[in-house]
């Protein structure tokens, strides 16, 4: 009886109906959904995948799932998975070729976008003849190996007219993109420190690591990405420690863990903790410190909401996800709804290539740094910048 006098005499039927927060990502797609809302008919994008491996295989379930776009061909030089990929996903009108089969898919005017998911050395030659066929481009980091031809392959995506986009996924993972919002609102001020744990699980295959770039063009880069997306400035100066504890990685050249310090010019501080083996899980973590307080984005876990305890030892939560696929699995899907609206010219790319060249940079930066165990200064954070007409200048001369 203590409480009677709280009761609500107003039925919250006739208040107004409370609106789901912004948070609430997935149920803001199901209103969608739900209330059938476009903007308007828009046409089916008709697609080629290259490459159906480990990234492949995300924008293949991707792409099956989108009633946007329509798969024509999936261009892979395995042909022995060819009739498995075509029987488990059920595409039957899916046409494959091997790569030296591929120009069918560049002299083809229906196809509207390739999505390029093969391996890295291959990237450059595919984009840059999809371009010069009119096709969009969506593709895996790098487009190229090295910054001046990614540089060509921009320059090409100007001439043609044609959306160039580079894949940084991590742009698109929901709490990362709401730090960043957080951030630019100003929430905690100037940011004083910014700081991304990255540690890769499980280990990668050898054969995968000698064909990937090595740790810093492959991995480091989406964490060089997200901080200076973040931060919305680059680095003017790096410093790294580098070291390759399995026997395997340091034959090859290449290291496993890696510790970055970034300056900023606005006097931010930067700190990139990468692993490529992570015993316990796929270990993603962002933490931004100001003045006003602090903003982290911590690990994930598929089973939040269930936790065990028998004996004495105390309660035990479910671990974090496993690899990236499962992690960064909204980011995958929302990176192909933007560039379907990238296409379609409803938006601008949040993916500039001033942005996707400077990352290059700094990347080839901390390497060097690495390597010499200096101080590396990027007094040009970027040798090409991209103008307000489209054309690519240099620095020196912008």
């Amino acid at each position: 009886m203590a409480t009677t006098k709280f009761r609500d005499t107003v039925s919250p039927y006739s208040k107004p109906r409370p609106s789901p927060p912004p948070e609430d990502y997935l149920h803001q797609k199901y209103l969608s959904d739900l209330t059938l809302k476009q903007d308007a008919r828009l046409p089916v994008l008709k697609l080629a995948l290259f490459g159906v491996g480990r990234a492949g295989t995300i924008h293949l379930s991707n792409i099956v799932a989108n009633r946007r776009v329509k798969l024509v061909y999936i261009v892979d030089d395995i042909e022995s998975k060819w009739a498995s990929i075509k029987n488990y996903w059920h595409l039957d009108d899916v046409i494959f070729l091997s790569s030296k089969q591929a120009d069918k898919v560049y002299n083809d005017p229906s196809i509207d976008a390739v999505v390029v998911a093969s391996p890295t050395f291959t990237h450059e030659g595919i984009v840059r003849k999809a371009l010069e066929a009119k096709k969009a481009v969506f593709c895996e980091k790098p487009i190229a190996e090295d910054d001046a031809n990614s540089v060509k392959c921009y320059e090409t995506a100007r001439k043609v007219g044609r959306p160039l986009f580079c894949a940084f996924n991590r742009r698109f993972d929901p709490s990362y993109s709401s730090v960043k919002d957080r951030v630019r609102n100003g929430e905690i001020g100037h940011v004083h420190v910014i700081k991304t744990v990255a540690r890769d699980s499980p280990l990668p295959t050898l054969d995968y690591i000698k064909t990937s770039g090595g740790i810093f063009h492959d991995c480091i880069v989406h964490d060089i990405d997200l901080i200076t997306w973040i931060l919305g400035e680059f680095p003017i100066k790096v410093a790294v420690q580098a070291h390759a504890h399995i026997p395997e990685i340091k034959a090859i050249g290449d290291y496993d863990t890696v510790v970055i310090s970034l300056y900023f010019p606005s006097g931010t501080l930067g700190s990139i903790d990468i692993s490529r083996n992570s015993a316990y899980g796929y270990d993603q973590r962002l933490e931004v410190f100001g003045p006003k307080g602090m903003i982290t984005a911590d690990n994930e876990q598929p089973l939040h909401c269930v936790t065990t305890q028998y004996g004495y030892a105390g309660p035990t939560t479910p671990p974090i996800w496993y690899s990236f696929p499962s992690r960064f699995a909204n980011g995958y899907r929302r990176e192909l709804d933007h560039f379907i609206d990238v296409v379609h010219g409803k938006v601008e790319s949040i993916v500039q290539p001033k942005e996707t060249l400077a990352v290059i940079k700094i990347a080839t930066a901390c390497l060097e740094s690495a390597r010499t165990s200096k101080v590396v200064e990027i007094s040009l954070f970027c040798e090409w910048i991209l103008g307000e007409d489209g054309g690519l200048y240099s620095a020196q001369s912008a």
